[in-house]
């Protein structure tokens, strides 16, 4: 295995924008830290180096191109980019502390045939388990799981609304419809429009290189938020939009809501419909990580978004990708590695007779850099050619992408040391400490316009432009 990064990056680099988008030169990127840093039958040490040098340096070009400047030069630590990756774990209160990461009824239990993953983080998933299983708390969930054949409860819990995937081989996942659909995606899709005129935010020349971009966030968890959280960290306008009374997983908030205003809008109501439509308007970007149908079942659709803002970039994510019979089904990033095979390769590896997932939640991780760097590219773009793109991506996608990469030698599936130097960050619930964001951009120096804080505290309104 080569011992560096820049082969690796190379090819990620090539997978991570528009079609005919111009290649940077071989040194663009500089690499420093060890060749594995997470412990894993996979390589998610470089897949994590990778996904962050491919959004810092998409960003530096658009900094680039819309100074008329050289492409500064871009350093990316492997330690530090891995630390990202676990940021939710490494993140510390000071005098405070975090709710729970995992609802009590989450995570793996042995039924009839197999393994099953249950994820009940959200109260309406966790009713789903309860009334499928009628069982109240983990003992009794477990006693009951038991008598099922996992895929049978899987199917019934997806049908109840709830979330749940049952653990497969990567043979058996490959031969599931599901998995012949999206076995030979690539890790983004993109859709680009025919030229147009400059973008709104061309106008000036930027202190950072998204500032003046309008970026709407509907996103959830992890994937969707570190991707808005990055263009947020290089200068970007972030209203993050959720339904009124939405509760997100509480411990993760403090990290996916740095960088962003956070406000609520019922888009079942008209009022709530009408003022989304005047913020989709005049924004530049919007970002989704709902459910695959979601949105378009309140009637917006591709080509809807495209008659209110016919400049706006849509870049989307889901869990199971967007082609076959599971492209709007409920998933997240502990599911997928169940699903296709990730799990069962690390208990086979490391000799366990239980579901063995990657050290991080990569995929989520790995997905939001990379959706990133799509935006980034696209902005590029559109600001040379005034083209709008639609950008696809998907954790079935990066775990292919992951699949694909050289596997560890076993000597190397021990990490190297993670340490990290915090630093500390305010946020609406007090003092703590935060990974720091990785990679460099030179002669930049990104900062957060706005604290972590709870969700719909601000009012769904767009800062002026610079």
């Amino acid at each position: 295995m080569d011992d560096t990064f820049a082969d690796l990056f190379g090819d990620i680099w090539g997978m991570a924008g528009v079609t005919g988008d111009a290649g940077v030169p071989g040194d663009a990127v500089s690499f420093t830290g060890p060749r594995v840093v997470l412990a894993s039958p996979f390589d998610v040490t470089g897949l994590a180096t990778g996904a962050v040098a491919s959004a810092t340096l998409a960003v530096a070009r658009l900094l680039a191109e819309r100074r008329g400047e050289p492409l500064a030069p871009v350093t990316v630590d492997s330690g530090m980019a891995c630390a990202a990756f676990r940021g939710e774990a490494l993140f510390s209160p000071i005098g405070w502390q975090l709710a729970p990461l995992w609802d009590p009824i989450a995570g793996n239990y042995r039924a009839a045939d197999g393994w099953i993953r249950l994820h009940t983080n959200y109260a309406h998933h966790r009713a789903a388990v309860r009334d499928v299983l009628r069982a109240e708390d983990r003992d009794g969930v477990a006693t009951a799981v038991a008598a099922w054949r996992t895929v049978d409860l899987e199917t019934a819990i997806v049908a109840a609304g709830g979330a749940a995937a049952a653990m497969h081989a990567r043979d058996e996942w490959l031969a599931s419809p599901a998995g012949r659909a999206t076995a030979g995606v690539p890790l983004l899709e993109f859709d680009q429009g025919s030229s147009g005129s400059a973008p709104a935010w061309a106008g000036t020349t930027p202190t950072l290189p998204l500032s003046g971009v309008r970026v709407l966030d509907l996103t959830r968890v992890i994937a969707g938020p570190t991707c808005t959280k990055v263009l947020a960290w290089y200068g970007a306008d972030v209203l993050r939009i959720d339904p009124p009374g939405f509760e997100e997983v509480a411990s993760l908030l403090p990290e996916t809501t740095v960088g962003k205003r956070c406000a609520a809008l019922d888009l079942n109501s008209i009022e709530g419909r009408a003022h989304f439509e005047a913020l989709l308007a005049e924004a530049d970007v919007i970002v989704l990580g709902l459910r695959g149908d979601a949105l378009a079942s309140l009637g917006y659709t591709d080509e809807r978004l495209a008659v209110i803002n016919p400049a706006l970039i849509v870049a989307r994510l889901n869990a199971y990708g967007w082609e076959g019979p599971w492209k709007n089904r409920r998933g997240f990033d502990s599911l997928v590695q169940m699903s296709c095979g990730i799990a069962a390769d690390g208990a086979a590896t490391f000799g366990r007779d239980e579901p063995t997932p990657l050290p991080v939640q990569a995929l989520d991780y790995a997905t939001g850099w990379f959706l990133a760097a799509a935006v980034a590219r696209a902005l590029t773009t559109q600001l040379t050619n005034g083209a709008t793109t639609r950008i696809s991506g998907s954790l079935v996608a990066t775990a292919n992408l992951l699949y694909s990469l050289p596997r560890p030698p076993r000597a190397l599936t021990a990490a190297a040391s993670d340490a990290v130097d915090l630093e500390e960050t305010a946020t609406a619930w007090g003092q703590a400490k935060r990974v720091p964001m990785p990679g460099r951009i030179a002669g930049v120096v990104p900062q957060w316009q706005h604290n972590a804080g709870p969700l719909a505290r601000r009012d769904a309104v767009w800062n002026s432009r610079e």
